[in-house]
């Protein structure tokens, strides 16, 4: 195929390397994309009230907190916590020195009534009783030692139980107090509960009436050690506090979250959904600029990643406006594509956005510009399909889809077999089908939604679905583009390297030496190139087809002059330089005729670039010593690419050692040494980007290439003359 009519067009190529043209393109660029997504970012008024019904799927557009949730579950977890009891071991002494206090204020009430209470108070006050007071009668002592008791004590001692240990002698009181308080202190030292007080007192009293003392007093005693008795174990206030704090910090927030689903179609909005709707902002009118501004900042950003990547990856579109253009009608065709299937959404049937077809424009951009491009269109296009696959107007961002796009994408770049169009597309479909039927499957399992195994089966049916889709649409557009853009794919060099073409069977027919040569050529050249990184295929095919021109005149070249004479011994040497050099402008002319791709007319036309045809011009100056060797030169052009370069050489020395006698592996390093620093020395390499390590690199393939091919006839020593240099 020749050149696309966008290249051969005059003002086309003025404008191929502009860079306002580059500007404009990637502004078209993000346009398209816009208007494509604004629907996508764009909220509708919902217009829903409490008993209303809602029309469709209602998710939050944002994560927030439900604070009065949040709040009721805390209480809720503080509620739950019991409160924290501990025991009181200072209460078993305090009680028991209430019951001793009991003691002590009888003994003063007692000595008081024997007129001593002054004296036991105060030894040294002289002041006397009055000799004229009454004494005390039983029920005064009890009133006076009721005024001595605690309130806790004297609520619950009788006026008996007083007097009965008023009446007691010191020794029958120093018995009680030891019974009593013993008593007292042995069952506060254990835990007492609220709710076993009353259970504590009688274990008290049990112990009081075990004891040998009189009835009477057995009774009063009873009442003392019972008020004696009192709650020890008890909630702790503080502990309690922090442990239903602690519950209450152990308590997330209730969150409403980014996508969660809030209501779905037709479900009744209850004033529950309809708050959370609240709190989410769905309730409120809201402006559509901020969603507009913000995709446009993310647009903006994607592009201008884009520019600076195809800049600083040095790809193929960083100085062709060309392949610019190419590159942003495939991202468009996928995006369009891609849009397509996600307006089908509505239609509810499982697994549908898995169907879509991501990888179609990886695989166009890999094979008809270059893969690195292609990866970097995967994240470009995952970016887009997570804005386009939000059918839901109330979030704006469907990751999971995102995440299938990227990894279905990619996987169109690693597994692309770009050598052929149709016999590999099934192996290349079933690749991507995998890679996206296991991507689905992860993504279905990270959401740990219980799915059927069916519904799984369903999913990844559809997303395999979408990678044999990919790889049969990019089959049926990529001819489009490859004839509308001149793009010379692999799949097409494969295609022109058939020895059915008409132009190469036309060589093999008719000049069967230039073909044996041209084969050779192709050898030398393909490895030369892909051993410093350029395009080994091109340079294959385009010396399969760089000396067509020779089926012109074949008799003229030496490698078709089988059992014939030489024509040139009765020409002179301008004629015969005017034969020679037209075999390159003749192929050239005839390639553009069958319409060939530019580069392979190229490399025909460019191989043999300036140089000089310095057997007939020696030829000639011998005759006449004023001849112009410019007379004797191709008039080129200069190889413009690596490929033409390369081909160039490997051409020069393939005639030149099939012309050797006994070549030797030295003889023919030294050869391709001298042709290629005669090529640099010529400046024939002027107008190509190829550096001086790379023709080191280019000697050292073609060298061992020739080894290869001319093995069988390089002269080696034989064991004598070995034996005679190993004596010497």
């Amino acid at each position: 195929m020749g050149r696309s009519s966008i290249e051969q067009h005059p003002i086309w190529n003025k404008l191929k390397r502009h860079r306002y043209i580059r500007f404009a393109l990637f502004v078209l660029l993000g346009l398209i994309l816009y208007v494509m997504l604004v629907p996508n970012v764009l909220t509708e008024d919902l217009d829903l009230e409490p008993g209303s019904v809602s029309g469709q799927d209602v998710r939050s557009p944002v994560t927030v907190e439900n604070k009065e949730e949040t709040e009721r579950l805390q209480q809720e977890a503080s509620d739950s916590v019991e409160p924290v009891y501990s025991l009181k071991p200072r209460y078993a002494d305090n009680q028991m020195e209430r019951v001793q206090d009991v003691f002590q204020s009888v003994r003063l009430v007692q000595l008081e009534v024997r007129g001593q209470a002054g004296e036991l108070n105060n030894p040294g006050d002289e002041e006397a009783v009055p000799e004229d007071q009454e004494p005390w009668t039983l029920e005064e002592q009890a009133s006076e030692l009721r005024e001595r008791l605690s309130p806790e004590i004297e609520e619950q001692m009788s006026d008996d139980a007083l007097i009965t240990l008023l009446e007691s002698d010191a020794e029958d009181l120093q018995t009680a107090e030891e019974t009593t308080t013993s008593a007292v202190f042995d069952v506060m030292t254990d835990e007492v509960a609220l709710d076993e007080v009353n259970e504590a007192r009688d274990q008290a009293e049990q112990k009081v009436r075990a004891a040998a003392l009189r009835s009477d007093l057995a009774d009063a005693l009873t009442e003392l050690s019972r008020s004696g008795i009192t709650a020890n174990y008890m909630i702790d206030e503080e502990a309690t506090f922090e442990a239903r704090s602690s519950a209450e910090d152990l308590v997330e927030p209730s969150l409403i979250r980014e996508g969660q689903l809030l209501a779905e179609e037709g479900q009744v909005i209850t004033a529950e959904i309809y708050e959370q709707m609240s709190l989410a902002g769905l309730t409120e009118e809201t402006s559509d600029l901020p969603p507009l501004a913000g995709l446009g900042l993310i647009i903006f950003f994607l592009i201008w990643m884009l520019a600076i990547y195809l800049r600083e990856a040095k790809t193929p579109l960083r100085e062709n406006n060309t392949l610019l253009l190419l590159f942003l009608l495939l991202t468009v065709v996928t995006l369009a594509v891609m849009k397509s299937v996600s307006l089908l959404q509505p239609l509810e049937m499982t697994g549908l956005p898995y169907l879509v077809p991501a990888a179609l424009g990886t695989i166009l951009t890999a094979v008809l510009i270059q893969a690195r491009v292609a990866v970097f269109m995967s994240f470009f296009l995952a970016v887009a399909a997570s804005i386009m696959f939000n059918q839901n107007t109330t979030q704006t961002f469907e990751f999971g889809i995102g995440l299938f796009v990227f990894f279905s994408s990619l996987a169109g770049v690693f597994f692309l077999d770009k050598t052929s169009r149709t016999k590999k597309l099934l192996k290349t479909g079933s690749w991507i089908a995998l890679v996206n039927a296991g991507v689905v499957i992860g993504i279905l399992l990270i959401k740990n939604q219980p799915f059927l195994w069916s519904e799984y089966a369903l999913y990844a049916g559809a997303a395999a679905l979408g990678g044999y889709a990919s790889v049969v649409l990019a089959a049926g557009l990529l001819p489009f583009f490859e004839t509308g853009f001149g793009v010379l794919t692999p799949a097409k060099l494969i295609e022109l390297s058939n020895p059915n073409n008409p132009l190469l069977r036309k060589i093999l027919l008719e000049t069967p030496g230039t073909y044996h040569h041209s084969v050779v050529v192709a050898n030398l050249a393909e490895s030369a190139c892909e051993s410093i990184g350029a395009d080994g295929l091109l340079a294959r095919v385009g010396a399969y087809y760089h000396d067509v021109g020779k089926t012109k005149r074949p008799q003229f070249f030496i490698e078709n002059q089988m059992k014939i004479a030489n024509p040139h011994d009765k020409l002179p040497p301008d004629k015969s330089a005017d034969i020679i050099i037209a075999h390159p402008y003749d192929g050239a002319a005839m390639l553009r005729e069958e319409r060939l791709p530019k580069e392979i007319v190229d490399i025909a036309e460019q191989h043999h670039g300036t140089t000089l045809l310095k057997y007939f011009y020696v030829k000639a100056k011998e005759k006449d010593s004023t001849v112009s060797e410019f007379a004797f030169r191709y008039p080129g052009p200069k190889a413009a690419s690596k490929e033409s370069a390369v081909v160039g050489i490997a051409d020069s020395v393939e005639a030149a050692v099939r012309s050797m006698q006994a070549p030797t592996y030295e003889k023919m390093e030294n050869l391709v040494s001298a042709i290629i620093k005669d090529r640099l020395n010529d400046g024939q390499f002027d107008d190509c980007d190829l550096t001086l390590k790379e023709l080191h690199t280019v000697h050292a393939s073609i060298c061992e290439t020739l080894k290869g091919t001319f093995h069988s006839r390089i002269d080696y020593p034989d064991e004598t003359e070995l034996k005679k240099a190993g004596g010497d």
